[in-house]
């Protein structure tokens, strides 16, 4: 009994933490160091999502790079397991838009009053090819949310938006709940 006793105590000197942790989470530092279950959120790319894997609710989104994206990155929140989306689908989103460089918010789906509808050859090529996917991106599944990194060119390039919430050749962060294809 006392060695027992013994290995506990050394183990939990070793890895403080560790055994106050649930079988589902993973302690803060683990091999993927940018998720805890615990805190529910994701850091990516110099982009954090707190609520992230909370897709009742709207997702805290910031970011600070002094670097443009050079090609558009995903990472799937939580990932989906409904009907997957394509270039031409028609989708019903939740989204958060904001700026890579300082993480501004510049747009929100959740203060508009809920879910938007559009078809996404409509939109910026990074949110049609970041929701409906390409040859290195997989589309999203309804159900799923995905955080997306947009270089300029794929997103409102050298002129920015009319309103200046983007300004020219700005990289765009999105945090996108896929609710339905059609």
């Amino acid at each position: 009994m006392k060695q027992i006793l013994f290995l506990i105590t050394v183990a939990g000197m070793l890895s403080p933490g560790l055994l106050c942790l649930g079988a589902d989470e993973k302690p803060l530092g683990s091999p993927s160091g940018t998720s805890s279950s615990k805190s529910n959120t994701v850091t990516f790319e110099n982009v954090t999502v707190s609520d992230a894997m909370k897709v009742s609710s709207k997702p805290k989104v910031t970011a600070e790079s002094s670097l443009p994206a050079a090609k558009l990155k995903v990472k799937d929140l939580v990932v989906g397991t409904g009907e997957p989306a394509t270039p031409t689908s028609s989708v019903s989103v939740q989204y958060v838009g904001v700026r890579y460089a300082d993480g501004k918010q510049f747009d929100s789906s959740w203060e508009k009053g809920g879910p938007t509808s559009f078809r996404l050859n409509k939109v910026v090529r990074g949110f049609t090819q970041g929701i409906g996917g390409n040859d290195t991106v997989p589309p999203m599944k309804v159900g799923g949310r995905r955080l997306m990194i947009v270089p300029s060119e794929m997103g409102y390039g050298e002129n920015g938006t009319p309103d200046g919430s983007i300004p020219p050749n700005a990289t765009i962060v999105f945090v996108v709940d896929l609710i339905a294809v059609k």
